[in-house]
C-alpha cells in the first residue's frame, strides 16, 4: 500500500509569471538608463531649453532608434501591466476581453503616434 503524504499541487495560469516580472524589471531598468542620458543631454546643453534644444538631442538617426526602442520597452512594460491588472480584477469574461483588446488597439496606436513624432523631427 502506498502512502501519500499530502496532495500533489496543482498549478492553473498560464505561466508567465516570471517572465512578465523579469521583463517589467528590464524594460524598467532601460527607461531609467534612458531618461538619465536625455537628462544628461539636457544638462550640457547650452543657452535656453527649448524646441530647438529638443529637437537637437533627438534629431540625430541613433537617438531616434533608440527612443524608438524605449517606447517600445515602455508599451510592453505597459501591457504587462495592464493585462495583470485585467486578469486579476475584472472577473467577467467579456469584459476583460474588450478591455485587453481595448489596451492593445490603444497601444498600438500610440506607437504609431511615437513614430510619426520621432521622425517627424
Amino acid at each position: 500500500m502506498a502512502v501519500n503524504y499530502g496532495s500533489k499541487r496543482i498549478v492553473v495560469g498560464a505561466h508567465y509569471g516570471l517572465r512578465d516580472w523579469l521583463a517589467q524589471r528590464v524594460t524598467a531598468v532601460l527607461m531609467a538608463l534612458f531618461t538619465l542620458l536625455v537628462l544628461g543631454q539636457l544638462l550640457g546643453s547650452k543657452g535656453p531649453i527649448g524646441y530647438y534644444t529638443w529637437s537637437g538631442i533627438f534629431s540625430a538617426q541613433w537617438m531616434k532608434v533608440l527612443t524608438f526602442t524605449v517606447i517600445l520597452a515602455l508599451l510592453y512594460h505597459v501591457w504587462v501591466g495592464m493585462r495583470d491588472i485585467w486578469m486579476d480584477y475584472v472577473k467577467p469574461v467579456a469584459v476583460r476581453l474588450s478591455l485587453q483588446v481595448f489596451s492593445i488597439v490603444w497601444l498600438v496606436g500610440c506607437a504609431g503616434w511615437a513614430i510619426q513624432v520621432l521622425w517627424r523631427l
